[in-house]
C-alpha cells in the first residue's frame, strides 16, 4: 500500500483551488506505475517523491492523466507545502526534471518559488488558436514562452470576455500547449487557461503559466517590473484560485520569475498499487 494525500493549491480554503495528488514515498513505483495512478486519481497533476540526487529536499516526479511533465507550477509549491508540514521546514529545495527549484514558506503560510526563466517565442499557430477560442484576435501578440511546459497567451479586452468564453475544446486539443486567455490592468488580473492536449480541458490555477504571464505583461510594458500581481483563475469551474506573480529585470532581460501562493491539505489515503 502507499500512502497518499490530496492538496488543495493556490488557495487556503479546502475544496477550492487546484487539487493536486501527491504520494510522500514513490520508491517501488516504476513509470508505468506512475502514470496509471496519475490516470487513476485524474487530476490536473499527481507528484511522486523520491529521494534527492543533488542536494535537495526531494526528487519529484509530476505526472498529468496523460503524460509526465518535467516541470509545474502548482505540483511544486503544493509538494513544498507538504515536506514543510513533514520536515517542520521554510525552505524546501525541490529536484524537478528541469532542476532544482527552490520555495520559501513564511510566517503567514504564504508560499513562494523560483521558477525556470521562460523563452519566449513567436506562436506558429495563432489565427488557429483564435479561430478555436471564438475570438477574432489579441490585445497583444500571441507568443509562446517555455518554462517546462509551452504556454500561448491571447489578451482579451476585458474580464467579462475572458469569463464567457465557449472555447471549442476539440479543436484546441490539437494544441500542444497550455492555452492562457487573460485581461486586466495593474496588479490584478483575470484568467482561464485550457490544455485539453494534455487531459485538462481547463486548469483551476496554472502555477506555470503565471510566471510566465507576469513575464509577457512586463516585456510588453503592462506592468512595472519587480511589481506583484494578483492572478484570479478557476471561478469559471468552481475552483477559484488566487496566484501571485512578480519578475525582476529589464523588459528585455528578466533575471528572476516568481510565482506564489497557498495551499491547504484536504484528505490523505492509501492506494493498492501492486497486484
Amino acid at each position: 500500500m502507499w500512502s497518499y494525500l490530496i492538496a488543495d493549491v493556490f488557495t487556503s480554503t479546502p475544496l477550492e483551488g487546484n487539487q493536486l495528488g501527491v504520494f510522500p514515498d514513490g520508491r517501488g513505483l516504476d513509470t508505468d506505475r506512475m502514470q496509471r495512478t496519475a490516470r487513476e486519481l485524474n487530476l490536473s497533476e499527481t507528484v511522486f517523491f523520491l529521494p534527492p540526487e543533488a542536494g535537495g529536499t526531494a526528487r519529484v516526479r509530476i505526472f498529468t492523466p496523460t503524460a509526465e511533465l518535467p516541470f509545474a507550477g502548482h505540483p511544486v509549491l503544493g509538494s513544498a507545502f507538504v515536506l514543510a508540514g513533514m520536515l517542520g521546514e521554510r525552505t524546501i529545495g525541490l529536484e524537478t526534471g528541469l532542476g532544482p527549484v527552490p520555495v520559501t514558506i513564511d510566517s503567514t503560510g504564504f508560499g513562494e518559488m523560483e521558477q525556470p526563466l521562460p523563452r519566449a517565442e513567436p506562436y506558429e499557430r495563432a489565427g488557429e488558436l483564435l479561430d478555436a477560442l471564438g475570438v477574432t484576435g489579441s490585445e497583444l501578440p500571441v507568443e509562446a514562452y517555455r518554462n517546462g511546459p509551452r504556454h500561448v497567451y491571447v489578451a482579451l479586452p476585458t474580464d467579462e470576455d475572458v469569463a464567457n468564453l465557449k472555447p471549442d475544446i476539440t479543436r484546441l486539443a490539437s494544441h500542444e500547449v497550455g492555452i492562457s486567455t487573460f485581461a486586466g490592468h495593474g496588479k490584478t488580473w483575470k484568467t482561464r487557461v485550457f490544455v485539453p492536449a494534455l487531459g485538462v480541458p481547463e486548469d483551476p490555477a496554472t502555477g506555470s503559466a503565471a510566471g510566465p504571464l507576469a513575464v509577457h505583461l512586463a516585456r510588453h510594458h503592462k506592468i512595472s517590473l519587480g511589481e506583484q500581481i494578483e492572478i484570479s483563475q478557476g471561478q469559471e469551474i468552481g475552483r477559484p484560485s488566487t496566484l501571485y506573480a512578480r519578475v525582476v529585470g529589464t523588459p528585455d532581460n528578466i533575471e528572476h520569475v516568481y510565482v506564489g501562493g497557498h495551499a491547504v491539505i484536504v484528505a490523505r489515503g492509501e492506494y493498492r498499487l501492486h497486484p
